[in-house]
């Protein structure tokens, strides 16, 4: 072989460039430029001839596969010959050349035949294309497996161990991670996570992160959340914030509501603070049902004395004197211990947490006390509308309450009475509602605020179905004692406006409260088949039974759908059963499958909605690309339309895609498929300011049709909520368009409703509120896509539109001590004020100067006269200074002198004047704020507490509720007490001092 070898290689060519070529065994090896000499030895019948070709082949390549290329059958036949020894040789030089053909799929699989032949370990462009090649295989072929029998080939396996092996040689952790988390290897991403040593915490967040956007299988993420719970627990510190957080999105109620009184029997104060962040932090997801469990799971805290309150209708026990009744409660407490005392105190301020009272009296106040509303914009807008149009005097009023959502302020209401007064039939419903808005929280005196608008002799049902409906505002998702009184109201009516208005108002109440006697109680209002009534009993079913699913509620409510004929209460229904499958995902996909198949176009819409609401926040590339095929494909302009703006629900996750997802689709003929991909952007990316999305919305905003127009405008104000103009010049540019839409006598209707209810949305609030769809750690924030869904429905129905304010969170940061107070205490913004400051109000124009009319003078009268003067000047002059002096060259010097100090002096005094103007005005470079504090999305990564604070926080700055632990605990803390007025209305201005006193004598 060895002579054959030299032989060879003294018959070809030296001429090959340099850096290429092997080298043989017993010296340097000169350059060839061709390897037919190697390919001729394939066709001998030695194996030792052929095992060196294969050889020589293979280090040459990388040079010659165009050559080989010729020849790929002869190899090919020596791998499949099973009596050849050197077959796996063969499989790799076959898997090379095909992947310098390009043919990666026939390269993988010569590659699998290479078996150890094909090295992991080496670092070139063919191993990492083959490996991600045979990553990708390896995935598809894990996921086919755990849905049906599919058997992975062990040799596809083996690479993917030895590329696993490689990983943790290398460090790389991340990488081992997601191919893990992918392939659904739970055993390796365990190893990764335990392998990292100082690592870990770091890559159990990492985990958790890329299990909610790239695990797709709802089961497989469950199981990958409970190794999290365990690795977390295994910590030397364990992440209780993180385990409760997994836990909520398992439905372990009974876990959480364990490490909560564990937290609490620990007797530290890290513990209580710990246990009560816990608490808010998973009340931020607002899921009644979980926060109900929990709160029914935690120990009652008379159990802890050793004294438990005697049971309703327990019998008085024997010998106890007098057949007395136990002790109370209050008097097992007293003689509990101290630490006793101190965990019932804590377990009731973890029921008052869950139950969201704090929460909602913190917002509220803070609403109330920095509330920034420009009036003036409101009055511009009134007056600059035609005052007999329905429409727009109804969008004024919807923007007004959008304004003061939640801030208790009605100044607007009552300084212009007469005005909304105009408001009749269903404009007077949706009036009325929007005092719901304005009183938003105002939970504990919502009677109070709403006596002047409820049913009383003489008054008309539509304000009294608007004044149920605010009440259910008010309480939304937080319906406690006012369920009893909309139950009642419910009952006792049988007008079908009154019971739309009870009956939307007690869907928001008892949202996903699962409770079955209230919606029975819908039912019945269904099944009276009247057409306004039923539509609302229909949306309020699947508020009621929101994400679960109940199989004998979608079957009563889809029969119903398929049997009645009134298009209201089928488009009710739908949007109802959307609501019941919530968060379901692949559960909601034969119930999804049934809807999209049906004949009927309304039912075909609301499966559209299925699929946002079962997908919302995953990024399921199955449900997205089902809605693209929907929206380009059915027949019904708005079941296309629905389609187009479910796929911003389903991308809430990822709102940089969703521009790009739906690019095309705003360019259709379809203007209802380019409304669509509007409402679409603007839902995915509402409060984040993309650039993206502004200059996908910007361009339709002057779209040919009116409605498109409209979803643009209200898109752009949602992309834009919280934005600065300080940091993005577009949102100044924004709201000079919505002002000429506004103000513009020519523009149609349609649009001037969008823009009117777009300048609400901009100011939403009082300027302190954001629309946010998901919590501050990524999860979908249930009302928030509720009120999302329900509000775009406002396409058929205006009084829906109230739904937007379940959107609607304070940009604040609040913090508490353990004793649920407000303590006063300051922290930084390490950014210029400017940046983040309120938008600067209006200024009123001031009156306009009317210019005096020159009287019309002819041209040739002018001249005339002109000249005439002209003449008479002349001679004035040369009768009264004579001869002309002669001018010398020293006058001419002195004048020079003289323009050359001006020239010099002024600027010079100029610029420094200028500069003393810069030095005072010069902006800090860094913000003090107060607790509570406006703090928007963007200006958190630049939150800082001072080291020589009194308070620190026990976690990362975040728009919400911070505990504090009071590092001076032995000095008297400062608290802030809540000033605001859960009655409302514009501050109260003080009483005038008392008359002093004085004797009254009638004369």
């Amino acid at each position: 072989l060895q002579q054959a070898d030299q032989g060879l290689m003294a018959s070809v060519a030296v001429a090959k460039p340099q850096g290429v070529g092997f080298s043989p065994a017993g010296g340097a090896a000169p350059q060839i430029t061709s390897c037919a000499g190697f390919l001729s030895f394939l066709d001998e019948d030695s194996d030792d001839l052929r095992h060196f070709a294969l050889q020589r082949l293979d280090a040459a390549v990388n040079e010659f596969w165009a050559q080989i290329a010729d020849n790929i059958e002869k190899i090919e036949e020596l791998f499949e010959d099973e009596k050849f020894p050197h077959r796996k040789l063969a499989a790799l030089l076959a898997s090379k050349v095909h992947y310098h053909l390009e043919e990666f799929n026939e390269s993988l699989v010569y590659a699998l035949g290479a078996e150890e032949y094909f090295d992991v370990l080496a670092k070139n462009e063919y191993v990492e294309t083959i490996i991600a090649k045979c990553i990708d295989e390896y995935i598809a072929k894990r996921v086919e497996a755990s849905e049906t029998a599919v058997v992975v080939d062990p040799r596809l396996e083996q690479i993917v161990e030895r590329m696993f092996e490689r990983c943790f040689q290398d460090g790389q952790w991340k990488q081992a991670v997601g191919v893990g988390l992918e392939s659904r290897r739970l055993d390796k991403v365990e190893q990764a996570i335990k392998l990292s040593g100082a690592e870990g915490p770091a890559m159990l967040l990492y985990t958790f992160e890329t299990c909610q956007t790239l695990v797709n299988s709802r089961s497989f993420r469950e199981q990958v959340l409970r190794l999290l719970v365990e690795l977390y627990k295994g910590l030397e510190t364990p992440n209780y914030l993180q385990i409760c957080l997994c836990l909520m999105l398992l439905d372990d109620a009974e876990q959480v509501s364990e490490i909560l009184a564990q937290l609490m029997k620990a007797g530290d104060e890290d513990s209580e603070l710990l246990a009560l962040q816990i608490a808010f932090d998973i009340s931020t997801n607002e899921i009644q049902h979980f926060l109900l469990n929990v709160r029914n799971a935690l120990p009652n805290p008379t159990e802890q004395s050793g004294a438990p309150a005697a049971e309703a209708g327990e019998a008085p026990k024997e010998g106890s004197e007098g057949g007395a009744p136990a002790a109370p409660a209050a008097a097992a407490a007293a003689a509990a211990s101290p630490e006793e005392q101190r965990f019932n105190a804590g377990i009731t301020k973890l029921r008052s947490i869950l139950t969201g009272g704090p929460t909602i009296a913190l917002h509220l106040d803070f609403l109330c006390r920095n509330a920034q509303t420009d009036m003036l914009i409101l009055k511009n807008m009134k007056g600059a509308l035609e005052v007999r149009n329905s429409v727009t005097h109804l969008a004024t009023v919807f923007a007004n309450a959008i304004m003061h959502t939640g801030t208790t302020v009605d100044v607007f209401v009552r300084e212009n009475l007469d005005w909304l007064k105009r408001a009749t039939n269903w404009a007077k419903f949706s009036t009325t509602a929007c005092n719901g808005m304005i009183y938003k929280g105002c939970v504990t005196r919502s009677l109070d605020v709403m006596q002047a608008y409820l049913p009383q002799p003489g008054t008309s049902p539509y304000s009294d179905g608007g004044a149920y409906y605010a009440l259910g505002l008010i309480h939304a998702n937080h319906g406690g004692e006012i369920i009893p009184y909309l139950t009642n109201a419910l009952r006792g009516s049988t007008h079908e406006v009154i019971q739309h208005g009870a009956c939307l108002g007690l869907g928001l109440a008892g949202m996903a409260t699962e409770n079955q006697e209230l919606w029975d109680i819908l039912k019945t209002v269904l099944w009276q088949c009247n057409a306004v009534a039923g539509e609302a009993a229909g949306i309020a079913m699947g508020l009621v039974m929101l994400g679960t699913h109940s199989k004998e509620a979608v079957a009563a409510m889809l029969t119903f759908a398929q049997e009645t004929q009134h298009e209201k209460i089928i488009r009710g229904l739908a949007m109802g059963i959307a609501l019941l499958v919530y968060g379901r995902e692949q559960g909601a996909d034969t119930l999804i499958e049934q809807l999209t198949r049906d004949k009927d176009p309304i039912l075909r819409y609301g499966g559209m909605y299925s699929i946002a609401m079962a997908y919302v926040g995953t990024a399921n590339n199955s449900a997205i690309r089902r809605l693209l095929h929907v929206a380009v494909s059915d027949v019904s302009d708005d079941v296309r339309r629905a389609a187009v703006t479910a796929l911003g629900f389903v991308l809430t996750n990822m709102p940089e895609q969703c521009p790009r997802v739906v690019s095309l689709l705003s360019e259709s003929y379809n203007p209802h498929v380019r409304y669509g991909a509007t409402l679409a952007v603007g839902i995915s990316c509402a409060g984040t300011g993309l650039q993206e999305a502004i200059d996908l919305l910007e361009p339709m905003a002057s779209d040919a049709v009116d409605y498109v127009r409209q979803g643009a405008l209200i898109a752009l104000a949602m992309v834009l909520c919280q934005q600065t103009e300080a940091r993005d010049p577009k949102v100044g540019q924004i709201r000079k368009l919505f002002e000429k839409v506004i103000s513009d006598k020519h523009e149609d209707v349609m649009a001037k409703f969008g823009a009117i209810i777009a300048t609400g949305l901009l100011d939403a609030g009082g300027r302190n509120v954001n629309i946010s769809l998901r919590t501050n750690s990524g999860q979908p924030r249930m009302s928030g896509v509720v009120g999302m869904a329900v509000f775009t429905q406002y396409w058929y129905w205006y009084p829906l539109i109230h739904f937007i304010s379940l959107c609607f969170v304070p940009t604040a940061v609040i913090g508490l001590t353990k004793e649920l107070k407000l303590p006063v205490f300051e922290f930084v913004s390490n950014t210029k004020p400017s940046q983040f400051a309120y938008p600067p109000l209006t200024k009123e124009a001031g009156p306009a100067v009317l210019a005096k009319v020159a009287t019309a003078i002819l041209s040739t009268t002018a001249r005339t006269k002109a000249r005439a003067q002209e003449k008479e000047k002349e001679k004035e002059k040369k009768d009264k200074l004579g001869p002309a002096p002669m001018e010398t060259d020293e006058d001419k010097a002195k004048e020079g002198d003289k323009t050359e100090e001006g020239k010099e002096g002024k600027p010079v005094d100029a610029m420094e004047e200028s500069k003393k103007e810069d030095k005072a005005e010069e902006e800090p470079a860094f913000t003090i704020l107060k607790n509570p504090g406006r703090v928007l999305p963007a200006q958190l990564k630049y939150i800082s507490f001072s080291e020589n604070s009194r308070y620190r926080a026990l976690k990362r700055p975040e728009c919400g509720i911070l505990m504090l632990k009071d590092l001076r605990p032995e000095e008297k803390a400062e608290l802030i007490n809540l000033t605001a007025q859960s009655s409302g209305g514009a501050p109260v201005e003080e009483e005038p001092a008392p008359p002093e006193p004085f004797e009254y004598t009638d004369e």
